[in-house]
């Protein structure tokens, strides 16, 4: 099973388990370094919860997700428009304001991710502003169902660096807002295309 397999046989689950937690502090930091209004892809989009927060608070969103099961339930909560896309297939140029990735990119290869990267860049309008969090750690692999990349602040940093598409602005620890994950750490990043 891939994991966007998974996200379509536990969608229900995955929806109740995510759809109230609160990112206002991280999403208030990512927002602030955007005008009202803007345009933001909500790049793996899950239950759409940040999605909705954007949108009520005026900015322009896309939501955007690879589980079809995800965007039915996202389309319900946001009451928006959700694309079901894989990330691999975005060729959007010069579209978004800002790209909020939480948590969406834990899954990707790390061998694919310039890719990814690439095509987060081209949607990205000029200066446009990119957030990304991934799971700390050193590991790749299948955990369980789903297959994993996880990250340290200097190894993400590396890898965007590598690129030269983007401009580090900020790079920080937090510990899941989840309580049913007192263990899991989060590299977060906050990044200007160039």
């Amino acid at each position: 099973m891939d994991s966007i397999e998974y996200y379509n046989k536990y969608a229900a689950k995955i929806y109740e388990d995510t759809v109230d937690v609160d990112m206002s502090e991280i999403l208030n930091k990512f927002l602030s370094l955007l005008n009202e209004g803007d345009t933001i892809l909500d790049l793996g989009c899950g239950s759409g919860r940040d999605s909705k927060t954007m949108y009520d608070l005026g900015y322009d969103v896309t939501p955007l997700d690879a589980s079809e099961e995800m965007c039915k339930l996202a389309e319900i909560h946001t009451d928006l428009d959700v694309l079901q896309m894989n990330f691999e297939d975005m060729e959007f140029e010069d579209v978004f304001d800002g790209i909020w990735a939480c948590g969406s990119l834990i899954h990707i290869p790390k061998n694919e991710m310039p890719e990814i990267l690439g095509r987060i860049h081209d949607a990205l309008c000029s200066d446009g502003i990119l957030y990304i969090s991934v799971k700390k750690g050193d590991t790749e692999g299948f955990r369980g169902e789903r297959y994993f990349c996880d990250y340290t602040a200097e190894s993400l940093t590396a890898m965007l660096e590598k690129t030269g598409l983007f401009e580090i602005l900020e790079v920080w620890e937090t510990d899941d807002v989840r309580s049913s994950h007192p263990d899991t750490v989060w590299v977060n990043l906050l990044a200007r295309k160039r």
